[in-house]
């Protein structure tokens, strides 16, 4: 049995009957990956190898699929996405989105067998594409796992100047800032911006008095002494929580005023963060 897909063509030449591939794969040892390609297993890098016998020559993984191979993809779809020259003849293959770019992709890599976009096209594409609230926690992604570096999203969108969505992208990669941990802590400090507020600084550390970092804050105004917390499924840890009330504790005897939201807040009522944030910098 082939260790990596191969073409129904590829199977015959190499000695394997109808009726073998036929047995095989109704036994499970052989998977139908595609149309006329099978492998020893269906595994989301097989489909993927699979799919790219695909395509035509130039193609290469991108936008989610090559953010996912590159470590900072945050869609949760099984789709698979090439990009492919504008032009190009694709044939239709369930599960793959095609984008056709009248951009080259500069020097592609290889990832997990096929060729893919830079990590960079993959987190700019990303940056035009999606709407503002999910692309810029793909570009902190993106930074925070080392996938590039901010001087490459610089120069990649740069690369994209008159394409659609080229705007929305450079304005993110400017906002971009590896510090953010996660997707909703990304998305406050867009919201706080897009609200007409100053940009928060990510990851802010609380010195104690010897000078000494002794607590960390989601979101903060250092000099105003104004700290922002996204509440989430780890905060309901009882112990978790204990700590959480003498940092609190802590922080409010040193002058600290920290105002703390939730998902329902980010995404139900985000007028309201905006208004509880000016109005402790106004005061």
């Amino acid at each position: 049995m082939p260790e990596e897909p191969h073409r129904y063509s590829e199977l015959l030449a190499a000695g394997h009957s109808r009726e073998v591939v036929r047995r095989q794969t109704a036994s499970g040892q052989l998977k139908r990956l595609t149309r006329g390609v099978y492998g020893p297993d269906d595994s989301f890098a097989a489909r993927l190898q699979a799919t790219f016998r695909r395509l035509p020559y130039g193609a290469v993984a991108g936008f989610h699929t090559g953010a996912g191979l590159h470590g900072f993809g945050m869609s949760g779809t099984r789709d698979i996405h090439v990009i492919v020259p504008a032009g190009s003849v694709v044939p239709q293959i369930a599960g793959v989105v095609a984008h056709e770019s009248v951009l080259p992709v500069r020097d592609p890599v290889l990832v997990a067998g096929v060729p893919c976009a830079p990590a960079s096209r993959c987190a700019v594409d990303l940056a035009r594409v999606l709407p503002r609230m999910d692309a810029l926690p793909v570009l902190d992604a993106c930074l925070r796992g080392g996938a590039c570096r901010r001087e490459d999203l610089a120069s990649e969108v740069a690369w994209h100047s008159g394409l659609r969505g080229v705007c929305q992208a450079r304005r993110l990669v400017q906002l971009a800032d590896p510090r953010s941990e996660c997707r909703q802590e990304s998305q406050l400090r867009l919201l706080l911006v897009d609200g007409g507020l100053p940009c928060p600084e990510p990851q802010l550390w609380v010195p104690d008095e010897a000078g000494v970092p002794l607590y960390r804050l989601d979101l903060g105004y250092r000099r105003r002494r104004i700290g922002l917390e996204y509440d989430g499924a780890s905060h309901l840890d009882r112990e978790r929580l204990r700590h959480d009330r003498s940092r609190m504790n802590w922080l409010a005897a040193h002058g600290w005023r920290v105002r703390y939201f939730t998902d329902r807040d980010l995404y139900r009522h985000p007028r309201h963060i905006v208004a509880t944030v000016a109005d402790l910098l106004r005061s």
